[in-house]
């Protein structure tokens, strides 16, 4: 994959390394403390590792023996911008389908009220 965008995408298809993001988002760890609840050797682990470090979403530190894992939200930045197109198309629709159910409900009332009358 040449561009970021899909990179991105395809380390975040995944549930696992999904899973993995959202330990990281706690607090940096090593990879056996990543690996905990997963039931996966450490090699399954650390390939699912590489995946995300190439799409820039994790990196390694190295602070003596201990090698931690962090999250890098930066990374996530592009996929939030690419889906804003997306998220203001929805919104605009959701904003029209809730002025339409406003209409219907006060018809709705106005034909309730004339058959009371009648």
């Amino acid at each position: 994959m040449s561009d970021r965008l899909s990179a991105t995408f395809a380390a975040l298809s995944d549930p696992t390394r999904r899973a993995m993001l959202a330990r990281l988002a706690l607090r940096e760890m090593s990879v056996s403390e990543l690996a905990e609840p997963f039931d996966m050797s450490l090699p399954a682990i650390s390939k699912h590792l590489k995946v995300l470090e190439k799409a820039g979403l994790v990196s390694r530190g190295k602070e003596a023996q201990w090698r931690p894992c962090r999250l890098e939200a930066e990374a996530l930045k592009p996929v939030d911008e690419w889906l804003a197109h997306y998220r203001a198309l929805w919104e605009a629709r959701l904003d029209r389908l809730d002025a339409y159910l406003t209409e219907l409900q006060a018809a709705t009332k106005e034909k309730k009220r004339g058959r009371r009358k009648a």
